[in-house]
Order: structure tokens, then sequence, then C-alpha cells
């Protein structure tokens, strides 16, 4: 459970589970290098569109990377939901998500902050319409 979830976002900006009550969330785990991962980031933007009063979406860096390459990264992808960095502020919060054993994993909780479905690989809208009970 993830209900006890507290982040700093590329921003600074603090996020934690209550900040998402009542909606699915899902997190997601990538890096600038995993070329799936950037393929299924179109996804998440449009996903996050569609759907932002049901679902929220977290995308968890996993790599040691600036900030300023993360801004960029916001920008040429059109990013429309919070980015995590793996930093020294956000470092001890990953393995609650427990081990991630490949990029990119997406896992969904429901509302309570269960794990309802781990997903490993590329996602497409398909799978997530599939998936997220909305």
């Amino acid at each position: 459970n993830i209900s006890n979830l507290i982040f700093k976002n590329h921003q600074e900006k603090k996020i934690s589970f209550s900040d998402f009550k009542g909606k699915i969330l899902l997190v997601n785990f990538w890096a600038t290098w995993c070329t799936p991962c950037l393929k299924e980031i179109p996804v998440f933007v449009e996903f996050h569109n569609q759907h932002a009063d049901q679902v929220e979406i977290l995308g968890l860096d996993y790599e040691p990377i600036n900030l300023s390459a993360i801004d960029k990264f916001i920008e040429r992808f059109s990013i429309n939901y919070p980015i995590i960095l793996f930093d020294e502020k956000n470092e001890s919060e990953y393995p609650k998500f427990g081990d991630i054993v490949g990029m990119p994993t997406t896992q969904i909780y429901d509302p309570k902050g269960e794990l309802m479905q781990t997903f490993l690989g590329e996602i497409n809208i398909e799978d997530l319409q599939k998936i997220i009970p909305i």
C-alpha cells in the first residue's frame, strides 16, 4: 500500500498520495534512455487528457539526471503529469513500490492505494482502457 507516499516533483512541489483522493493512480517507471518508455509517454499524455478527473499519473524517472535535462524532456513531450526525479529527496520513497525489474514498468493503484496491476513493458492506450476501470 502506498497511502503514506510523499515525493517532491521536478519543480520541488510536495506530492503525497492524499493529493489523489478518489482517483486511480498510474505510476510509470521510466528513463530517458529507454526507447519503449519514450514511445509510451504520448499515450500517458493522451490518457491523462481524457481522464484527469478519474486518473492521476506519476512519472518516476529511474535514473540520476539533472533538472535542466528533465525540463527539456517534459517540454519536448508535452508531459502533463508530475515527474518525480530519482534523487536524494525521493530515493527513500521508491522502495515502497517493490522491486522494479525492468523499464518501462507501470503500476496501477486503486483510490485506497492498493496495487491493482503491474504492467512490464511498453503500454498502449488500448491496454490502459482494458486495465483501468473507467
